[in-house]
């Protein structure tokens, strides 16, 4: 009797593995359907990615983020991501066009992560303005904010605790749902994007590459001190293209 309940418990786990792993099977199949579809149109391959300029010198966010870092972060690393983006792409018509689905499961996930990544940091470069240009959040957004948090200062406390916390590399954001109408903070692991569950309004770049070679492993005086070069007026302008969209 115990081996027989034993055996059914072993039937039992194999049957839950095998139900998981076609539930997986069927989420990715879906997320290359939905992608076919969306880059199915003539025009889907006509315009590549490019890598934005920035609306400032590299050296304008300093004392901040060093001019040396911003170069490197933005020249090199985003650059990355939009090669890696546009390559797989590529790719991913040739993988569509015979029909070649594991191919197509591979760089859909290539696609997310260098599209994340290009995504991401477009949003991150707008946020940040010179330190002489600061001047913090008015009108509407602060409104809500207060609303929301009960301060500003609880806002930033609250981003500032998840983007420290947050293991390995990723993103601290501040979104705005618009089914429930509400500001909220989450952290976002690798190049994830913040898309699904709202829409992104201010990004903090918790990968290494955003601050090592100035702050090293002191992530916590990193995200205190971006505080100080943050673009609330762009901020602004997401929230109220946001709430009237």
């Amino acid at each position: 009797t115990l081996v027989a309940i034993s055996g059914r418990e072993v039937e039992e786990e194999e049957e839950v593995e095998q139900v998981e792993e076609e539930t997986k099977m069927l989420s990715v199949r879906n997320q290359v359907c939905r992608l076919g579809k969306a880059l199915s149109g003539a025009r889907a391959f006509s315009s590549k990615a490019t890598l934005p300029d920035l609306p400032y010198d590299y050296g304008a966010l300093e004392p901040v983020i060093s001019g040396e870092i911003m170069e490197l972060h933005h020249s090199k690393h985003h650059q990355a991501y939009v090669n890696g983006l546009n390559a797989a792409t590529e790719q991913m018509q040739d993988a569509f066009a015979k029909g070649d689905v594991t191919t197509q499961c591979t760089l859909t996930r290539a696609i997310k992560f260098n599209g994340g990544g290009h995504v991401n940091h477009s949003i991150f470069w707008t946020n940040l303005c010179p330190k002489g240009d600061f001047r913090p959040p008015e009108g509407k957004l602060l409104t809500k904010i207060n609303e929301d948090f009960g301060s500003l200062d609880n806002m930033q406390s609250k981003l500032t605790s998840l983007t420290c916390a947050l293991q390995g590399s990723g993103w601290g954001w501040l979104g705005y749902d618009k089914t429930t109408n509400q500001l909220f903070v989450k952290t976002m692991a690798n190049q994830n994007p913040l898309g699904r569950f709202g829409v992104p309004l201010l990004g903090i770049d918790a990968w290494e590459h955003a601050y090592y070679l100035q702050y090293k492993n002191a992530r916590p005086d990193y995200v205190k001190a971006i505080w100080e070069i943050v673009n609330w007026k762009n901020i602004e302008e997401r929230y109220e293209a946001a709430i009237s969209a």
